[in-house]
């Protein structure tokens, strides 16, 4: 379920229409519901209950510190992927003591901040990451809380980019390898064994791949019991999907009641890490028409907003529902057309090939299921400032992230210096 319906003819985010929102703000801008964000955490939060779990939001499907700091306030716990997540969450007031901090390449420096910062765990994933947040935790005098992320080799049916569950991709540690590590991490002081955890994948519409791998995981929880280490906590990942299109992923509550009765008998804490499911029908993309270009049989609608805005479609091939943000005109004749931006690159398009009531120059577009993944994955390609973010809350907008300015591209950055300073320079040196 989402808050933006359409309220006589004209779509509105809750109580402000989206045709409002583009008038006092521009475009391209996002812009998400916080009675959507509310809804969706309570609803995933609820579906866990009987069960001792913390909810840690995805960080990286929408990284807002508005959104953060919603969730914050809601009680979630976060899971992150770089220092420079860690310090959005903790400029929102998220409370380290719920970080999970994932991911393959973390420096010496993010391994330190964790640390410092006192997250709830770090879950390591290869046999040199545990050496460096070991010799990391003793150069500093403390313990570091681990857990080793077991890749348990489980296909979760989705698309190959965002598949990590499987022995090819990057991600974890093999169950063999996590046996092995587990034992050398009980032995060094400079490491805490805090739990053990998972994740398969993004996107995910069927039940049976998270309770695979949970199986998998449990039985090696359980052997590694046998051999005196205990494990408080299981992480079982995130990666619920959500409907672009004609998915049907399961409910949320259908989800926590599988994921509870395969934890039948766990008497620790249950990790989960949803991000998209959250975030992804939170939120919109609206962006004006600029011209209606006809070029032989093709009709290309060329839009304001492009692939450096939101780039899953060029990327993954990724569907987004788009529709007319007022009530089409009665006279509007439907047309076959590909939704372009002005990105020097043929690869830039919000939709192909769509079915859309033909709209005019200065009309707005709304791109559905934006929320995940789009501001998050945006860029300055083609030099365009990024887009201007809303969190609308009943008939209050705040801008969350202000437009970029053409002096914000070249922020941090410098031109050659005169030709004789050069020389100077390199004099002196």
């Amino acid at each position: 379920m989402n808050h933006f319906q359409r309220k006589k003819g004209v779509l509105h985010a809750e109580r402000i229409s989206l045709e409002a929102l583009a008038e006092a703000h521009g475009t391209p801008l996002y812009v998400y519901s916080t009675a959507t964000l509310t809804r969706h955490w309570k609803v995933l939060h609820r579906s866990l209950a009987g069960i001792d779990h913390v909810v840690c939001y995805a960080v990286k499907a929408n990284s807002n510190l508005a959104v953060l700091s919603l969730f914050a306030r809601l009680g979630s716990g976060f899971d992150i992927v770089s220092g420079g997540e860690l310090y959005r969450v903790l400029k929102a007031g998220g409370d380290p003591g719920k970080v999970v901090f994932s991911g393959v390449g973390k420096r010496d420096d993010e391994i330190a901040f964790a640390l410092e910062s006192g997250v709830r765990v770090l879950n390591v994933e290869s046999a040199p990451e545990l050496a460096r947040v070991s010799i990391v935790a003793r150069r500093m005098g403390v313990r570091a809380p681990i857990a080793l992320r077991v890749n348990p080799d489980v296909d979760p049916k989705t698309h190959p980019y965002i598949s990590t569950g499987l022995r090819e991709n990057k991600f974890g540690v093999s169950i063999a390898e996590a046996r092995r590590l587990y034992a050398l991490a009980a032995t060094d002081p400079a490491l805490e064994i805090r739990g053990i955890a998972c994740h398969i994948g993004s996107q995910i519409t069927d039940l049976r791949p998270f309770l695979d791998a949970i199986a998998r995981v449990r039985a090696l929880a359980k052997d590694l019991a046998t051999q005196g280490i205990r494990l408080g906590h299981l992480d079982v990942g995130g990666g619920l999907g959500i409907t672009y299109r004609d998915e049907e992923p399961p409910h949320p509550d259908a989800y926590g009641a599988a994921i509870k009765k395969a934890l039948t008998g766990w008497d620790g804490e249950v990790f989960l890490e949803p991000g998209r499911v959250l975030v992804g029908n939170a939120g919109v993309l609206v962006t004006r028409v600029l011209y209606v270009k006809k070029s032989g049989r093709k009709t290309f609608v060329v839009v304001d907003a492009a692939m450096n805005d939101l780039v899953r479609p060029s990327y993954y091939g990724a569907y987004h529902g788009i529709e007319l943000a007022g009530a089409p005109r009665k006279d509007a004749r439907e047309l076959v057309c590909d939704v372009v931006g002005p990105i020097c690159e043929s690869s830039d398009f919000l939709a192909q090939k769509r079915r859309l009531p033909e709209p005019r120059p200065g009309d707005l577009l709304v791109v559905r299921s934006a929320g995940a993944y789009g501001f998050a994955m945006s860029s300055n390609y083609n030099a365009r400032p990024r887009a201007a973010e809303v969190l609308v809350d009943g008939d209050r907008a705040l801008v969350a992230r202000k437009r970029e300015t053409y002096a914000d591209l070249v922020r941090g950055e410098q031109p050659l210096p005169e030709p004789g300073a050069v020389h100077r320079v390199r004099r002196m040196s």
